[in-house]
């Protein structure tokens, strides 16, 4: 496929988010930035968080996952639905009891404002993270299948990515991306399916065909037992439940387009709706994988020895134009949906939690409005400082990567919304900050010394649990003295 045809395709695809953002934003206040007016569609809202829970990671990372890990991502999967139940039952009620903008204004109130802007800067360090590598994975494609031919440098190329992404969510915010997620959802999805189906076509196989190869293939095994084997079901169950709740009900960038929704019920039906959709497109992607690697096997094409390129090579090199074609529209999609929503989110909580702009009720709204673009640029130029420290610094398998800081950095946000939830005991808040950095560092020891220490056995994402329950320890330990009880 020519790189003048890919870029055809991302063209035109563009001119389309464009067209939504025009329509959108027009007269779009601070309010329709930050909520979009309360007034957003909840079948909307949920489908488009499809492409923006499954993103370039997804996309490329999770096809290429199979060779290595088989189905075994599918367990977490499945604990994820029991999350997404914690959340339209315990926390979206909550967020929607007390009429919150930013999530981590509920800490504020609950221990003080040294809890709200920690648990802010957590979200801010972990989604900033987490886009910069899921960007990065997907503006690495396009440079090695398109840019790098013509010279043109990777710092370059992911410029005008960001670039692109501040031009449609500038203005609009919420109220542009509940509608520009929902058409790159569905090019994403169309990515996946198309390809499955250009796969085989490739491999002369029919519908039922293609169940008989997928029951056959070496590479679908989804159940691990082994207790030692990071693999392990229960680890990846229970760990995937308590990532859906951090990474999805604790997380600003997916809970502001649910706070938009027209109420509490929609809310909750647009979850209740998502965790099945997740699991259905999780099991098309992982079962695309394992075609990639049964064509490659049989083509003997050598598997590349970073798995993330395996989709992109095959598609782009080996499949035909259609797939080349399908494959670009996906990629394009899960690019833009990957990162565009966290300009946004990452400008909300900046400007709610760190400056209180709720709070100065002296801010003109004109002041608040200049304020927010500032913030918003600052973001899209801290965005890709990130993205090219990941290209710098090189990467394993990026899913394995966004899981990993997962458990050290929405692991603080679990145990302070937990401690909040369930327990009423008063705690320092001036403590809050020394607590939730020290949590993660035990974890991380205990990462790097648990097979030395523990005979044998490695921590999965069961490290998030272990994070969340000694931030709960350390808030427990720092409650004032009047309020402990008297010994003797």
């Amino acid at each position: 496929m020519s790189s003048a045809l890919i870029l055809t395709c991302i063209g035109g695809y563009f001119a389309f988010l464009l067209l939504i953002a025009w329509v959108t934003s027009r007269n779009a206040t601070n309010a329709a930035y930050f909520l979009g007016n309360k007034v957003s569609p909840w079948y909307a809202v949920a489908f488009g968080m499809i492409g923006d829970s499954l993103s370039g990671v997804t996309f490329i990372s999770v096809p290429g996952w199979v060779g290595t890990n088989q189905f075994s991502y599918l367990q977490m999967v499945l604990g994820y639905v029991v999350g997404y139940a914690v959340i339209a039952g315990v926390l979206l009620p909550l967020y929607y009891r007390l009429n919150l903008t930013s999530i981590y204004s509920y800490l504020g109130e609950r221990f003080g404002p040294n809890a709200q802007k920690t648990g802010s800067a957590f979200f801010l360090l972990s989604r900033t993270l987490g886009a910069a590598a899921r960007l990065y994975l997907a503006a690495g494609v396009i440079q090695e299948f398109v840019f790098k031919a013509w010279g043109v440098p990777f710092a370059l190329t992911v410029a005008v990515i960001i670039g692109l992404m501040l031009v449609y969510t500038f203005r609009g915010g919420i109220k542009t991306l509940v509608w520009t997620d929902t058409f790159q959802s569905t090019f994403l999805l169309l990515g996946v399916l198309l390809s499955i189906v250009a796969i085989a076509r490739e491999l002369n196989l029919g519908a039922g065909g293609l169940v008989r190869a997928l029951a056959d293939s070496s590479h679908t095994q989804v159940f691990f037992w082994a207790w030692l084997d990071d693999k392990n079901f229960w680890k990846q169950f229970i760990g995937g439940a308590f990532v859906a709740v951090c990474m999805t009900g604790l997380d600003q960038n997916m809970m502001q387009k649910n706070l938009s929704c027209r109420s509490l019920a929609d809310a909750q039906k647009n979850i209740l709706w998502f965790s099945g959709v997740v699991v259905i497109v999780n099991i098309l992607f992982l079962s695309l994988g394992a075609l990639l690697y049964q064509y490659a096997e049989l083509k003997g094409i050598a598997i590349p020895a970073r798995t993330d390129q395996l989709f992109p090579l095959l598609a782009l090199q080996h499949l035909g134009k259609l797939a080349a074609v399908v494959f670009v529209i996906g990629l394009t999609a899960a690019t833009f949906s990957s990162a565009d929503s966290v300009l946004t989110t990452l400008t909300t909580s900046f400007c709610i939690d760190i400056l209180g702009m709720d709070r100065n009720a002296g801010w003109t709204e004109q002041r608040k409005t200049q304020l927010r673009h500032r913030t918003h640029l600052v973001f899209a130029v801290v965005l890709l400082g990130a993205i090219l420290v990941f290209q710098a610094k090189g990467s394993p398998a990026v899913i394995q990567l966004v899981l990993k800081l997962a458990n050290y950095t929405y692991g603080p946000l679990l145990g302070l919304f937990a401690f909040g939830l369930f327990c009423r005991t008063p705690v320092r808040d001036g403590c809050v900050p020394f607590i939730c950095l020290v949590s993660p560092a035990i974890c991380y020891v205990l990462d790097e010394r648990s097979a030395d220490w523990l005979g044998g056995y490695r921590f999965g994402n069961e490290l998030l649990v272990v994070n969340g329950l000694l931030t709960c320890l350390g808030l427990f330990l720092s409650r004032p003295r009047e309020s402990r009880p008297r010994i003797g």
